[in-house]
């Protein structure tokens, strides 16, 4: 019978047992990440990030070096009177963030769209420069 509980299963973390509780062991709720796609254009990169369901005033994107930051909050709506209508609630509340590096990426020039859950970013690439080449004086 000692077998028969979780923590004999071979890889099982105790700690991730504790955050995969609904409200996650203390009390933080996180979303899973989600899904992005990326499709090489030739001279850009075309970002597609689900979002379904959230506004685009819950869509942050912060540039900070070489690294561009995506989040999003969904914040819950507490109305009281409607509190005891609910029978069962499965839809979740809370925040996503990925950050992505940008390095070969023209920052200046990154353009965004959300439409229909999905959340679009032209991301031009860095013109190719060729090495300069110096001549040195040789002194003496």
């Amino acid at each position: 019978m000692y077998a028969l509980t979780p923590f004999e299963r071979k890889g099982f973390d105790l700690f991730d047992a504790f955050n995969d509780l609904e409200n996650g062991f203390f009390g933080t709720r996180q979303l899973p990440k989600f899904k992005t796609d990326l499709r090489d254009e030739g001279d850009k990169y075309v970002m597609e990030a689900e979002l379904p369901g959230f506004d685009k005033d819950e869509i942050n994107l912060d540039i900070t070096g070489d690294t561009l930051r995506l989040s999003a909050v969904h914040k819950e709506e507490k109305d009281e009177k409607d509190k005891d209508k609910y029978v069962y609630r499965e839809r979740t509340y809370g925040s996503y963030q990925r950050s992505f590096d940008i390095s070969a990426i023209d920052a200046d020039k990154i353009g965004a769209e959300y439409k229909n859950g999905i959340l679009y970013l032209d991301l031009p690439k860095k013109e190719a420069r060729k090495p300069e080449t110096k001549r040195l004086e040789i002194k003496g």
